[in-house]
């Protein structure tokens, strides 16, 4: 038992490191730098530094009056904790723009900010800033956890379980089975699912979508620092095979 947690641990802890290095991929030190001056100018109410950086696409004669909202949104004190939470960078002809998210603690107060930069050839300028208070960090907002959820929810993780241990199964009856004619075109229809319903473990919302294929007929996944999904596809190939099987294998 102890070597199991222990090994969970491990492992999430490569995670978070290789979320970070792929964030780090996308933003220099000192974009980050940048970044977060720019949002420490807006605690230090230093509004007429920033409006003289703003990109001229987003000045507006209110744009004082909105700094001064955003930054009675911040937590008083210094952070103790900033970490990056998410990067994007988009190039196009004569300018790039660079556009990061940050998570601050300010000792169990919680907030993220987002800055966004532009470069073409001349100085760079803001084109976009934004604050938001959040009750608690996006790890603890976003974990997966099993209580407090729907019995929906519940179903479909327990299918996401079932589906795939259901079309292993199938396959390995599949192969062992002496069909007529060629074997692997049963295998690739057996292995995927059709359609796809997926769910906000979080949130609960779904949607479904019928032109997708899914290896295994389920799967799950998250974004860096975001919410998890259930993904669920109906196991036709399976079926129609074991419905089938009798009429396809060469009798003894």
């Amino acid at each position: 038992m102890r070597r199991h947690l222990l090994l969970s641990i491990l492992l999430t802890a490569i995670v978070a490191c290789s979320q970070q290095n792929m964030l780090q991929n996308f933003a220099s030190p000192s974009e980050q730098s940048d970044a977060r001056h720019y949002i420490d100018l807006l605690r230090q109410q230093h509004y007429d530094v920033i409006e003289a950086t703003i990109d001229p696409s987003i000045a507006t004669s209110s744009m004082h009056g909105t700094l001064v909202s955003m930054a009675a949104l911040v937590p008083a004190g210094e952070p103790t904790s900033v970490t990056l939470i998410g990067a994007n960078r988009l190039k196009a002809s004569g300018f790039e723009t660079v556009n990061l998210t940050f998570e601050y603690n300010f000792s169990g107060k919680w907030m993220v900010a987002n800055v966004a930069t532009k470069k073409d050839g001349g100085p760079t300028t803001i084109v976009g800033l934004n604050i938001y208070p959040e009750p608690n960090s996006i790890e603890e907002r976003n974990k997966f956890v099993l209580g407090g959820k729907s019995a929906f929810q519940y179903l479909v993780l327990g299918l996401a379980i079932v589906l795939p241990l259901f079309t292993l199964l199938t396959l390995a009856i599949c192969i062992k089975t002496k069909l007529r004619g060629r074997k692997w075109p049963w295998v690739l229809f057996v292995i995927f699912g059709i359609g796809k319903l997926a769910l906000n473990w979080t949130t609960g919302q779904w949607a479904f979508s019928l032109l997708n294929i899914q290896l295994l007929s389920a799967g799950a996944f998250a974004p860096l620092y975001g919410q998890w999904t259930i993904c669920l596809s109906v196991p036709v190939g399976a079926i129609v095979f074991l419905m089938r099987r009798n009429q396809l294998r060469v009798e003894p």
